[in-house]
């Protein structure tokens, strides 16, 4: 079973921070440099000076980011702008966001859980990561000790009964209400009744974990623990550097939305590119080009919706590159042997998953971009469709591959197998924000 608790967080002061909209950040790793910029002015106190610190021209390992980062941290305690729960609680989140002209609510639980081993334990990482963004995580940690933002993470239910009685606990006003620059809006609770972290606690104790997002973080955690278990070899196991924060969330919850991430392909040789329409024809038949409509904004939305239409049905991929302005909509064949190229476990996953048959079919088999090195010269991600498009016209890129989202359950079957998806696989949104709660790894 995985471990679940309560902890002491470390919360803003609310008598120190009159607005706690301008202290919260989205996660590092979805901040441009020009959005990190506004949050350092939005407020001295923002989360970002923790989360994602500039770098400045005169670093050293004595002054870095990270050192300021632990620097700032250490001063905002000193000063009383973040103060420490003085009971264990556990802290409820609604995002209350809008989405396709509706209004969506979805619910998640931060708490501490219990770091295991990711290839044999009860908590499943479901894509594959890069080592980079790992390393600035475990600097970060090294030095700051405790998580500022916390992972996502999804658990199964029959009938959403967790996510019912969250709603219960939270009828009372909110300890913490921020919206955020997009307009998603987050209440937080905070719960310290022993009877109710009993309850939620029964309600997960036999509960796998799907780690959503956070899977640097989640890596970062492991090796901060051994190096910690190393300096301690007297441990419990009850320590707090055996455990990560973690927002969860039911897999069920109406409210949970993922994204897809597309693909944009630089830096290829131009035969490859010639003939990749040829290359992939025992696989994708090309069953229709968009053309543009009167406005980019049309345009996009057109192609989006049809690709969403068109794979109810089917295995449907867009690109664009090839046939001028057009998109072209590629549907993956009935009669396509896809016996060598996937082993026979990842095929009963992996068949009807779009962003693993353009990963195997096309960017591997016929592209060439087959290793991780080739991936970080070639590859881009990004969820705007407009941009992708404008980035394909400008010549920077040479294709662009447009996918819809893979649902929530084949996700979670495939990372329930041990079977990791390609990096940039899945986008849940909304984001839980960085400076709701923070987790400090010292004792309680």
């Amino acid at each position: 079973m995985c471990d679940v608790r309560p902890f002491c967080g470390l919360r803003y002061n609310l008598q120190r921070i009159d607005d706690p909209s301008t202290v919260i950040t989205p996660p590092y790793d979805v901040i441009s440099p020009e959005e990190r910029s506004l949050y350092y002015h939005l407020s001295p106190f923002n989360t970002i000076r923790l989360e994602f610190g500039e770098e400045l021209p005169d670093d050293s390992p004595d002054n870095n980011k990270y050192t300021r980062a632990a620097a700032t941290l250490n001063d905002w305690l000193q000063e009383g702008v973040l103060t420490r729960e003085k009971r264990p609680a556990l802290y409820i989140v609604e995002h209350c966001f809008p989405y396709q002209d509706t209004e969506r609510s979805r619910w998640g639980l931060i708490v501490r859980v219990g770091l295991e081993d990711s290839e044999k334990g009860r908590i499943h990482p479901h894509e594959r990561t890069r080592k980079e963004p790992a390393v600035d995580r475990l600097h970060l940690l090294r030095s700051c000790h405790a998580n500022i933002s916390p992972i996502m993470g999804l658990f199964r239910t029959e009938k959403g009964e967790v996510s019912t009685y969250l709603r219960e606990l939270s009828k009372t006003e909110p300890d913490v209400s921020a919206t955020d620059n997009y307009g998603v809006r987050y209440h937080l609770w905070v719960i310290t009744d022993e009877s109710a972290i009993d309850k939620v606690n029964a309600f997960l104790v036999d509960k796998d974990i799907y780690i959503a997002d956070g899977h640097h973080r989640y890596e970062t955690a492991l090796r901060y623990q051994k190096e910690q278990w190393a300096a301690n070899p007297s441990h419990t196991g009850d320590e707090p550097f055996n455990f990560v924060m973690m927002s969860l969330m039911d897999s069920q919850d109406p409210g949970l939305v993922m994204l897809a991430t597309h693909r944009l392909v630089r830096g290829l040789e131009s035969h490859r590119i010639a003939h990749l329409e040829e290359t992939i024809s025992p696989y994708f038949d090309v069953e229709e080009l968009l053309p543009p409509l009167a406005t980019l904004y049309d345009t996009i939305q057109n192609w989006l919706h049809t690709l969403e239409m068109r794979g109810r049905g089917d295995t449907i991929l867009g690109l664009y590159g090839l046939h001028e302005q057009e998109l072209c909509l590629l549907r993956l064949r009935r009669d396509a042997n896809l016996q060598s190229l996937m082993k026979e476990e990842e095929l009963k996953l992996w068949k009807d998953l779009d962003v693993v048959l353009l990963q195997r079919i096309i960017l591997q088999a016929a592209l060439g971009i087959d290793t991780p090195e080739k991936e970080a010269k070639h590859l881009e991600y990004t969820r705007d469709g407009l941009e992708a498009r404008t980035r394909v016209n400008s010549g920077e890129y040479q294709l662009a591959f447009f996918l819809n989202p893979a649902s929530v359950s084949s996700i979670l079957d495939s990372a329930a197998a041990g079977m990791r998806l390609p990096q940039k696989s899945t986008y849940f949104h909304p984001k839980t924000p960085a400076g709701l709660v923070m987790n400090p790894l010292w004792n309680d």
